[in-house]
């Protein structure tokens, strides 16, 4: 399975509008979002790249890991990110997401927590990968957003 890391920031009125604009900036746009947990199929390849929806697609189910951050406060940050390590052979691995206000702190929970879910499983993992964005609030609403896409599903 290809899954790809794609990012988005983007801003609105309100909070939703900054989420859908985020949503647009990453390629993902008029899919019904299944939110996923942490865990990567066995022979998954990742890749980071924008994703293209398809316009036959609109819709549809799209499975994702999902880190999104919104900041309503001028002058703040929002920041998110996402993780993972693969086993080399099998591909299997894990996925976490953080976010927050601050990119050191986001970055240190990333590799933290899969150091720290490294180490309670008996598979070897290899290294740890990320992908982040941030964005200033200046006035309006912002998001930012780190989306792991696994596929798309009609109902």
């Amino acid at each position: 399975m290809n899954i790809t890391i794609c990012t988005g920031t983007g801003s609105g009125p309100n909070e939703l509008m900054a989420f859908d604009t985020a949503l647009l900036d990453a390629g993902i746009i008029d899919y019904n979002l299944i939110y996923l947990s942490s865990s990567i199929p066995a022979g998954s390849i990742i890749e980071r790249k924008r994703f293209i929806a398809s316009p036959d697609e609109i819709g549809h189910k799209l499975y994702v890991v999902i880190s999104q951050k919104i900041q309503t406060v001028p002058g703040n940050y929002a920041w998110a990110g996402i993780g993972w390590t693969q086993e080399k052979e099998k591909g299997r691995g894990l996925f976490v997401e953080h976010h927050g206000v601050d990119k050191a702190q986001v970055q240190n929970d990333i590799i933290s927590s899969l150091e720290f879910m490294k180490e309670n499983r008996s598979l070897q993992y290899g290294n740890i990968h990320h992908e982040m964005i941030g964005i200033d609030c200046k006035d309006n609403p912002v998001c930012a957003m780190v989306l792991a896409v696994f596929k798309s599903q009609a109902w």
